[in-house]
């Protein structure tokens, strides 16, 4: 009897065992769907309030220039996130099969690169947007409510509005708006009104002071109300959001005061970065190209200069580099971390920056401004310099650093 019992008790806890799903264990059907059973349409992304898109790196596509995203399908993405009243975020995927697989698994709402439709079918996702001719984007096809958004919303006369908005955006980056001479007397040994604010910077970066207004030249033509197609402000064109993470309002960046020493707090932080660089001259160029361009795209054009035994310290080893960083061959290397860069414009930046100091430095043989010295600097003392008649300031316009007679 009891070996009775103790037989169906055994199969009573046999069954049960069958019956209860293993924790660690995943139905198959279960694998294969996760991402469609999570998987978000346009009434739960309105919910959220944000549409992710994923995307390649490349200039059609997306990349970073000058703390602003650029990129064609970036711009067709953002402006439909602003048509649905979402905000945007990008993920970056490194080819066209990653990009499929975020997707997939849901970590990502649509693919925002034109892909072939037949691609796109045999990967189980639905076609939306875009068109036969150039491609098409792409969502889950748990996803049909976006799709028809999507379709209804992108056509051939919004692919073409947002691209001339994106050649406008191009075509600006190249126009100079610089008003003032690059010198303003060159009798008087002065080269802007901003001198003593340069001199005063230069002794925080340990830069001399005539490089600083070199590169003030470059960015601002000394204009303090200057504002960059990006948005970046002042004479030094500071973005508001680099000024934000230095503790700086944006509002105050047209103040040259501000906005010279946000500058010189922004080259001591990239000089700190390039540290490695041992040859001050060689450094100086380095870090005039990452303020223009990125310290992150920099960091990449040193590692390629590694890679093809380049010196990596030496910018005119690395520069080669940075100038050819628009190529697919560099920019899609995997040890390229921050993508495609219009390498052009950092090269000539620098190019232009360190030859306008060797214009400034043969015509101004003296280290300081001409009637200015060190121990002239005094942000608390109101006095006047050589200069001045009545007033007690440096230059024509702006009170900005009193100085001694």
């Amino acid at each position: 009897m009891l070996r009775i019992v103790f037989f169906l008790f055994c199969l009573l806890l046999l069954t049960a065992c069958k019956q209860q799903p293993s924790p660690l264990s995943v139905n198959d059907d279960d694998k294969n769907g996760a991402g469609e059973n999570m998987s978000p349409d346009l009434a739960d992304i309105e919910q959220s309030g944000e549409l992710i898109a994923v995307t390649i790196n490349g200039p059609d596509t997306y990349y970073e220039y000058r703390n602003r995203s650029m990129g064609l399908q970036f711009m067709l993405a953002e402006a439909f996130a602003n048509h649905i009243g979402m905000r945007l975020r990008i993920e970056v995927a490194k080819d066209t099969a990653d990009m499929l697989k975020m997707l997939k698994d849901a970590q990502a709402d649509l693919i925002a690169c034109e892909l072939p439709r037949n691609l796109i079918d045999t990967s189980g996702l639905l076609s939306c947007g875009a068109n036969v001719a150039t491609g098409s984007w792409a969502v889950r096809k748990s996803s049909p409510e976006l799709a028809e958004e999507l379709n209804i919303w992108y056509n051939d006369s919004t692919r073409a509005q947002v691209a001339a908005t994106m050649g406008n955006v191009s075509s600006n980056r190249f126009k100079s708006q610089h008003s003032q001479p690059v010198f303003y007397s060159k009798n008087k040994g002065v080269v802007s009104n901003y001198d003593a604010l340069f001199l005063r910077a230069s002794r925080m970066t340990g830069w001399d002071w005539k490089l600083l207004a070199s590169q003030c030249y470059q960015e601002s033509g000394f204009d303090k109300n200057a504002v960059s197609w990006a948005g970046a402000r002042g004479l030094m064109q500071i973005m508001p959001s680099t000024a934000a993470k230095l503790g700086v309002n944006a509002g105050d960046l047209f103040d040259p005061e501000t906005n010279m020493m946000t500058a010189a707090r922004l080259i001591n932080i990239l000089e700190g970065k390039f540290a490695a660089i041992r040859n001050p001259q060689e450094r100086t160029k380095f870090v005039l190209a990452a303020y223009n361009g990125g310290s992150g795209h920099i960091t990449d054009a040193m590692a390629l200069a590694r890679k093809y035994g380049r010196n990596p310290y030496l910018w005119s080893d690395v520069s080669y580099f940075v100038l050819h960083l628009s190529e697919p061959r560099f920019y899609k290397d995997p040890i390229v971390k921050c993508g495609y860069m219009i390498g052009t414009e950092t090269y000539n930046y620098v190019n232009a920056v360190m030859g306008r100091w060797s214009g400034y430095h043969s015509i101004l043989h003296n280290a300081l401004p001409k009637g200015i010295s060190l121990s002239d600097i005094d942000g608390d003392t109101h006095k006047r310099n050589r200069f001045s008649k009545k007033q007690n300031i440096v230059g024509r316009e702006d009170t900005l650093f009193k100085i001694k007679r």
